[in-house]
């Protein structure tokens, strides 16, 4: 396992890698820094514009961007009590209320330092788990794999968002868009309308950009706030030292990053569970619980190492399966498929360097997080909520508009991404979720081909798809997760019958 890490290790150290893993670092601070935008669209704005560059340059700033926009959450989730991304809600519980009592600085320093130690520690885990998880993989047949990406879309639309009819409606119109372009075992065509654009299928880089990066601009541009944060409410005044109170942190970071990382691998759970959990469980444990909630920094470490202690866990299944855990991991699974990279045992097999040099890349960004965290960014990257809303969204728009045009110079990619981003928006603000969609169309492909191939290596005998263990064990799962919400509706009721 450490072999191919340190034959890595060389390659990531070479200058572009370095480069991209700080310009993704800092780029991420900037973008987790602004409420509304998250990671996911930071990457998915990204992929176009690294088409051209090596996948290990391009893996590092999608890594720089993850855990950047992790730990830039934090910000005005502590100084505006408005979470960055949807995962900083937890850190606006003693967040705030520390700034309020003159901590601003304090709270910021812990929130680097808590997401700096949950990524490495989720880094970490990726590095173990990971290249022992892709030998059992090596068992997968294609009746295996055929019900592993019926799992993941079961996981991520039943587990993702609150309404699991909506997860599985927006995971069939991933499956969907999927079908567009010609049949790959027929050749007939398939819901391409006599468009020769359509016929090689859905550019993943235009639904991907539209889904996810035009429906904050869009929400940006309604609301039209044309001032931003007066520089009066940015004064930090220097905190107290995070050295002289690491004992009391390391109980809490070690609890949280244990609990993000068993989130992570979950598939459809995400950093918001994370932290969630990471923060009730440290409340449990305190000898002084109901400080929780009024500013005590132990709440701050445990939302912030929770949530970002899932970034590489969730790369895990991933990597391994194709199934990733998170929707933020789906994001980053389309990049290595655009650059001609499959998940899997062939992945570790073939680009050993690829793989094992991103598992470094997480862990660097981590550590440049406590460097330039710690020492710089909380005091810089708080003036950019002086930036406008109304400035922002126009340049989404346009990096958008330009990254979708260079990948194939046609127009009609520009308004495929634009009508995508129209559903999009639609879809948020009727609460679907976008996770399954892309999702569905990533899985979709290859669910059809295993089945197809099941059947063909069977001669159409379908019972083969239950025949061994694995594929009995991965339905069991599938069915589960499924009746999942099921389950907790029938719990919710119960609590209410004993209560009256």
């Amino acid at each position: 396992m450490f072999e191919p890490l340190l034959h890595a290790l060389p390659v990531v150290l070479q200058w572009p890698n370095l480069v991209a893993i700080i310009v993704g670092t800092v780029s991420g601070m900037v973008i987790g820094s602004l409420p509304g935008l998250t990671a996911t669209m930071g990457i998915a704005i990204l992929i176009p514009l690294t088409f051209t560059m090596e996948p290990l340059v391009a893996l590092g700033m999608m890594a720089g961007i993850y855990n950047g926009a992790m730990y830039g959450g934090s910000i005005p989730a502590i100084l505006l009590r408005i979470p960055g991304t949807p995962p900083s809600i937890v850190t606006t519980f003693d967040g705030p209320p520390m700034a309020q009592a003159g901590r601003a600085a304090y709270a910021l320093k812990i929130a680097c330092w808590s997401s700096a130690i949950g990524g490495a520690i989720s880094a970490v885990a990726l590095m173990t788990i990971a290249p022992p998880l892709v030998r059992i993989t090596l068992l997968f047949g294609p009746a295996e794999y055929f019900w592993v990406a019926v799992f993941g879309l079961a996981s991520i639309a039943v587990l993702l968002g609150r309404d699991p009819v909506k997860g599985l409606a927006a995971a069939c119109f991933g499956l969907l868009l999927s079908m567009v372009g010609l049949d790959t075992v027929t050749g007939h065509e398939r819901l391409a309308f006599d468009s020769k654009h359509l016929l090689d299928g859905l550019n993943l880089i235009v639904v991907l950009t539209g889904l996810y990066a035009l429906p904050p601009a869009i929400r940006m541009a309604e609301q039209a706030a044309a001032q931003g944060l007066r520089s009066a409410h940015l004064k930090l005044q220097e905190g107290d030292s995070i050295i002289a109170h690491i004992r009391d942190f390391l109980p809490v970071w070690l609890r949280s990053g244990i609990i993000g990382i068993f989130v992570g691998i979950l598939p459809g759970t995400g950093g918001s569970m994370a932290a969630f959990i990471a923060y009730n469980e440290t409340r449990r444990v305190d000898p002084d619980p109901d400080s929780f909630g009024k500013g005590n920094p132990k709440g701050v470490a445990a939302a912030e190492c929770g949530n970002n202690a899932d970034n590489a866990a969730a790369m895990i299944p991933a990597l391994t399966l194709g199934v990733p855990g998170s929707g933020v991991a789906a994001v980053i699974l389309a990049g290595l498929l655009v650059h001609g990279l499959q998940p899997g045992p062939q992945l570790f097999r073939e680009n050993p360097d690829v793989v094992y040099g991103f598992m470094i890349q997480m862990l660097l960004t981590s550590a440049l997080l406590m460097l330039f965290g710690g020492q710089l960014a909380f005091r810089v990257f708080a003036q950019i909520l002086r930036v406008p809303p109304v400035l922002l969204a126009p340049m989404i728009l346009c990096l958008a508009v330009v990254g979708v045009y260079t990948l194939e110079n046609s127009i009609f990619e520009v308004w495929l991404m634009l009508g995508f981003g129209l559903v999009g928006y639609v879809m948020t603000r009727t609460g679907y979720p976008l996770a399954p969609v892309i999702l569905g169309l990533i899985l979709g492909d290859m669910a059809e081909q295993q089945y197809r191939l099941t059947l063909l290596i069977n001669q159409g005998d379908w019972t083969s798809l239950f025949r061994s263990p694995l594929s009995l064990t991965i339905v069991g799962l599938t069915c589960l997760v499924l009746s999942w919400p099921l389950i907790q509706h029938l719990r919710i009721r119960r609590r209410e019958r004993r209560a009256a």
